[in-house]
């Protein structure tokens, strides 16, 4: 959540923030009018609570009919008291419904508007020209078939629609990528993980995934567990209710994952093969920072997941999302999107975001200074995720037989394998 602080003593760049998003700046008003309640509700307790303790102390030492006025008035002050704690107590509620609701302050360096509203800030490699080529290009479906990579059939048959097999090749490769990114991160100084994958309600709440984005978890009621969308939220997580020391700063993590997500609202959206699916794995990266600090590391993240990218020898471009689309917590994100061929256009595969001191407020992860504690900030980037970084190299590398050339840099992993040949029906 935001700093209340900020909130009282700038409002209008909080109401700002709200326009670039798209959303409604009157709830400013009414988080700053539950904030007063709250204030004055505490106020008037301590007032009663005081006065109860004074009349406390006079009444051991009272006599007679004085004794029964102040012991008349102590009742009717204990009634009065235990209102104000329960008044007290509601609008604390209140206050804070309404400021964890509130998203975080969009950088004004975001693009306003929604979802279609980004700026392309660059753009890296060149798509393939297959036309010149002479053939047309396969889509990942049916390279995945000639492969052996994959199973969508059989996923849907056992789990139902967005599951599947990665198989043969299609899980070998996987496995590459997860060793290679792991690696890689690793070099670039991040403490590798293997986190949970279920967390319970403060962890989901705390990343701010129980908001806008609550319809899109997977909730196991019976054990009041939910399985997380993101390894974000382990790492976010992993900090939880402690005090950093400053000069441990930067703390970096990198961790892989299963990821689940619902997809909720996306019906009819992507629909054929592995883009959009309820289950992938994933290499996440996730910093702890100053919020000075945090603006640096989040350039320094996206230029690692340029780096990853180039290396794959992949086509993409890089877009400032813009402030509508930036989900509860971020204030600025950057996506890179890959150039998939048998779509003709750019989608996304990975994402960093700063969130500033959003999440470390909610899950109370402080850093210790020269003057006292203050929250800390988090970031975070998608390294790889499995399934559409699967998709982006057998599309951009396929050959005109259906075998995929692989990115000198991934043969290591893959037993010094120079090109994925076809297997299945058609080859």
């Amino acid at each position: 959540m935001i700093d209340v602080r900020v909130l009282r003593d700038d409002p209008q760049a909080v109401r700002d923030a709200q326009v670039r998003r798209g959303e409604s700046p009157a709830v400013v008003d009414e988080v700053l009018a539950a904030d007063e309640r709250r204030r004055s509700s505490i106020a008037t307790y301590e007032h009663l609570r005081a006065e109860q303790k004074r009349l406390g102390k006079l009444v051991p030492t009272a006599e007679g009919e004085e004794k029964q006025q102040l012991l008349s008035q102590t009742k009717d002050l204990s009634s009065r008291v235990k209102e104000a704690e329960s008044d007290q107590s509601d609008a604390a509620q209140e206050f804070e419904t309404l400021l964890k609701a509130l998203p975080n302050i969009a950088d004004p360096k975001a693009p306003a508007g929604g979802e279609d509203a980004y700026v392309t800030l660059e753009e890296r490699g060149k798509p393939r020209d297959f036309v010149a080529e002479g053939f047309a290009p396969r889509d990942h479906m049916e390279l995945g078939e000639l492969l052996g990579a994959f199973d969508v059939e059989r996923g849907v048959k056992l789990s139902g629609a967005r599951f599947y097999y990665l198989t043969g090749v299609g899980a070998q490769l996987e496995l590459a990528l997860i060793q290679l990114a792991t690696t890689r991160a690793a070099e670039w100084g991040f403490t590798p993980m293997i986190p949970p994958a279920l967390v319970r309600p403060e962890a989901m709440d705390g990343t701010g995934f129980l908001g806008q984005a609550a319809d899109d978890v997977y909730y196991l009621p019976k054990d009041d567990l939910y399985l997380v969308g993101t390894s974000e939220v382990a790492l976010a997580g992993f900090h939880a209710d402690e005090i950093l020391d400053a000069d441990s700063l930067p703390l970096r993590y990198t961790a892989f994952s299963p990821c689940f997500r619902r997809e909720a609202g996306s019906y009819g959206k992507d629909t054929k093969g592995i883009f959009r699916v309820h289950w992938f794995d994933k290499v996440e990266m996730f910093i702890y920072t100053t919020i000075e600090d945090s603006y640096a590391q989040h350039e320094q993240l996206l230029a690692w997941e340029k780096e990853w990218l180039d290396d794959l020898e992949l086509p993409y471009r890089v877009i400032d999302t813009a402030a509508g689309d930036l989900g509860l917590s971020a204030m600025r994100k950057f996506d890179c999107e890959t150039w998939i061929p048998s779509q003709g256009t750019y989608r996304e595969i990975s994402s960093t975001s700063n969130c500033t001191d959003f999440q470390a407020r909610r899950l109370n992860t402080r850093i210790r200074t020269d003057h006292g504690t203050t929250a800390a900030a988090t970031l975070n980037g998608t390294l790889m995720a499995s399934t559409r970084t699967i998709i982006a190299l057998l599309e951009n590398h396929q050959q005109r037989d259906g075998s995929v050339r692989v990115p000198a840099v991934l043969q290591p992993y893959l037993g010094g394998r120079e090109v994925l040949e076809p297997v299945g029906a058609g080859a």
